[in-house]
């Protein structure tokens, strides 16, 4: 490390934002434009996969055409076919990893946060789909799909999470895309591509990232226009069938002033799942992504990049397997409303970054803007009765800016900025009993807005020492309009109609610091330590079950943690360990209390239940025993205890030991996992190896600890060739060779016959659980020029 009191230091050089780069007939189910019948869907899918893949035509033709200027510069054949050779595993994992967690580049191992940083290689060797791909693979991190509407995301960190599907009811796990805040979980787990990077930082980071992120942030880089042609394409096929195909064209449309970029996705699912029902082949999905990118440099010291993105998937309804009825265990289930899921969103990102003499730092501003919109239907009793069905409607649309500034004074980098987020959503919900003797509607919606300051500062007492100081100033502001779920709640049948029965507004205020120090005795070792303070935010519950109670405002949910780590590479960079223990203690912790309520399914009530204290730790290891043998491992551990209570969790009235025994929902006590990647040089190329295993504890789903969710041990495998040009890459892959079941929810349904219940104490509950895929097999091929 450089002399941090001179005016230049070797950090100096980080202190700029990189991107481094079956019928269904029922009434609730009548909306414009929906297919009523296996068949029409199909007709839709069939209809929109001929425009999607003209599109995609379309988007490479024009790409193309973009691309001929890129002809005219001059290339030496050598040495461009020497950086498209094959590179070893080696080279691929043990590399430096730069991520962006404070703002700023750097290398991964000398920021004092815990950070997994993973590149677009390493995202291809697991065959990345979308966020829940890394569920396994990194420590105390759960990246599971709600499941009961697809693309909904209940992430989790260090037993920090959200287990429902209320778009009102903020995360704990913050996700960026491009530096922009994902106002809702909706969306979250589609299938994504074109990355250039993926950042899972854990612990809290509320400086840089403010609300929202107690449990920690998962940051999404895309690729930036280049300024040489690059042409990428890959196609695969895998268990279902399901088919993907992606493509994208980048290149300068002027030379050193503007870059172009035009990235287009497509994937079609004919279902991995059979429904016992009728024997259909369930679970058909068609996505397609557009994603369009201008890099514009009018001076060497200014650029503005645009980034846009449209995207729509549909497909079946979850297949959501009863307990009650099937061994948990099997991937049997029999449901007779197969339900339907669409999402579309679209998004605009201008970034603009100015580099100017004062503290040789740089201006960013990131203005974004996002909508989505999510309907769906399904089956929740989960039987092949017609007992208790829903459809959920959601319009949501945010704005965001941020302003900062970033540079060096002397032994000071200070990282300093303004933030602006707003959205307004709508929440429709349809609950449908008996079907159709009983019909409830209801849902919200709001204005949110959120105005922050903060200031980050790294003093360089020497080469060795460093102080981390800073703080974020926050004040969000909700207004809200809730319609409890009842007869003529709301006007489900056109997807606009609300009937509030409940209106209010309330402002939270929140500071959160952060006071570390950074010990760097050599240029390969860094032991950190550090206290930081965040906060949840605040809200109302769009989804207000019992008639006659508040759906808010819940108060802010606020995390203290203390944190002690250290990042050493070690024989000449063959190894590398990073290890972190924490303790985090929750006050007002925010929970979703799921209780069944007769034959009318279960109510939702989101409550500030106590205070509760996790504790835990976790490793990465790696080591390349060879330039072509790579090991690695990673671990976590967790615990949790509620240090104080005031409602009664186990409903058996009163609060005694028996619920402070209880264990926080989605917290997995150990998390562990290895895997071998081995280079095989032949003489056309490399052939290259890996297999995977993962082990998750059994985990809970409710408060009571009632609904759960078993251990699961995965091993993923795969083997690729790739020639010594490098152009291509032909890989055969399977997921989940153990063929283990897994599940997105468990919600505990009345134990009741209606609920495929027997009442009989000892016996499986009825469920609402959405199964996870088996085993799945692929093949893939990739060529890049």
């Amino acid at each position: 490390m450089g002399g941090h009191a001179s005016g230049t230091s070797e950090r100096s050089k980080y202190q700029h934002l990189v991107h481094p780069q079956d019928d269904i007939t029922k009434p609730c189910m009548t909306r414009p434009g929906a297919a009523h019948s296996r068949e029409e869907k199909m007709t839709k899918i069939q209809l929109n996969s001929t425009r999607v893949r003209t599109c995609l035509a379309s988007g490479t033709l024009l790409c193309a055409l973009l691309a001929p200027p890129v002809y005219a510069q001059s290339t030496e054949d050598g040495a461009d076919q020497a950086s498209k050779a094959p590179r070893s595993s080696a080279e691929k994992l043990m590399g430096t990893v730069t991520v962006t967690a404070t703002k700023k580049v750097e290398n991964q191992q000398d920021v004092p946060v815990a950070v997994t940083g993973i590149d677009e290689q390493q995202l291809e060797a697991i065959h990345f789909r979308d966020l829940s791909s890394l569920s396994f693979t990194i420590p105390n991190v759960s990246f599971d799909d709600n499941g009961q509407v697809k693309g909904f995301a209940n992430f989790s960190i260090r037993g920090q999470g959200l287990n429902s599907s209320i778009p009102s009811l903020d995360p704990t796990v913050g996700l960026f895309v491009d530096g922009i805040y994902q106002g809702v979980s909706g969306g979250q787990v589609q299938d994504n591509f074109d990355i250039e990077a993926i950042e899972v930082l854990r612990g809290p980071q509320g400086i840089y990232f403010g609300r929202n992120v107690t449990g920690g942030a998962v940051l999404i880089r895309t690729k930036k226009p280049t300024d040489e042609l690059r042409v990428h394409g890959r196609l695969a096929a895998e268990t279902g069938l399901r088919t993907i195909a992606d493509a994208s064209v980048s290149g300068p449309i002027i030379k050193d002033r503007l870059n172009a970029k035009l990235a287009a996705y497509y994937s079609h699912d004919d279902g991995w799942h059979t429904n016992d029902f009728d024997n259909s082949e369930f679970g058909e999905d068609e996505q397609y992504i557009i994603r369009p990118a201008l890099a514009f440099m009018p001076t060497d010291n200014v650029e503005f990049l645009l980034r846009m993105e449209v995207g729509h998937a549909e497909g079946d309804g979850p297949a959501t397997q009863n307990h009650g009825l099937f061994d948990r265990d099997s991937f049997n289930f029999s449901i007779d409303e197969p339900g339907f899921y669409e999402n579309e969103w679209a998004s605009a990102t201008l970034e603009t970054n100015i580099d100017v003499s004062f503290g040789n730092g740089r201006i960013t501003n990131i203005l974004g803007w996002r909508t989505l919109e999510s309907d769906a239907f399904l089956d929740v009793d989960s039987t092949p009765n017609t007992v208790f069905d829903s459809g959920t409607y959601l319009d949501q649309e945010q704005i965001s800016n941020e302003l900062r500034y970033v540079g060096t004074f002397g032994p000071v980098d200070v990282t300093t900025g303004l933030y602006y987020f707003s959205q307004d959503m709508f929440f429709l919900e349809r609950r449908i009993f008996g079907g159709g003797a009983n019909i409830l509607d209801g849902g919200g919606d709001g204005t949110f807005s959120t105005l922050a300051a903060f200031v980050a500062l790294d003093w360089h007492l020497n080469d060795t020492w460093t102080i981390n100081i800073g703080g974020r100033y926050s004040q969000e502001d909700k207004e809200a309009r809730v319609s409890t779920l009842r007869p003529g709640g709301g006007d489900y049948e056109s997807r606009s109609g609300l009937n509030p029965d409940f209106e209010d507004e309330d402002t939270w205020e929140s500071f959160s610091p952060r006071l570390g120090v950074q010990w760097e005795p050599d240029s390969d070792t860094q032991v950190y330590a550090y206290v930081a303070k965040g906060f949840r935010s605040g809200g109302y519950n769009f989804r207000n079950t019992v008639p006659g109670a508040t759906p808010g405002p819940y108060d802010q949910e606020e995390n203290t943690t203390y944190e002690i780590g250290l990042k050493k590479d070690f024989n000449e960079g063959k190894g590398r360990v990073n290890l972190a223990a924490f303790q985090n203690t929750i006050q007002d912790i925010q929970r979703e209390v799921q209780v069944p309520l007769g034959d009318l399914g279960f109510v939702q009530q989101i409550q500030n239940v106590g205070e509760a204290q996790v504790i835990g730790f976790e490793g990465e290891v790696q080591y390349a025993v060879t330039s072509n043998l790579v090991l690695a491992a990673n671990f976590g551990y967790l615990d949790s205890e509620y240090n104080s209570l005031n409602i009664d969790i186990t409903r058996d009235g009163v609060i005694d030991e028996d619920d402070y025994g209880l264990l926080l929902p989605r917290l997995a006590p150990w998390i562990y996992g290895v895997n071998a990647t081995l280079d095989i040089p032949v003489g056309a190329g490399l052939i290259t190896g890996r297999l995977a295993y993962s082990h998750r504890d059994k985990s809970y789903h409710t408060d009571d600890n009632v609904g759960f969710y078993a251990p699961v041990d995965l091993l993923n495998g795969s083997i690729a060739f790739e020639p010594n040009s490098g152009s291509f890459r032909l890989t055969l892959y399977g997921k989940n060779l153990t063929n283990e079941t897994t599940y997105g929810n468990n919600v505990v349904l009345p134990d009741s016959p209606a609920f495929g219940g027997d009442g009989i104490p000892g016996n499986a509950f009825p469920t609402f659980a959405p199964l996870g895929r088996g085993t799945v097999l692929g093949v893939e091929l990739t060529v890049d020029y």
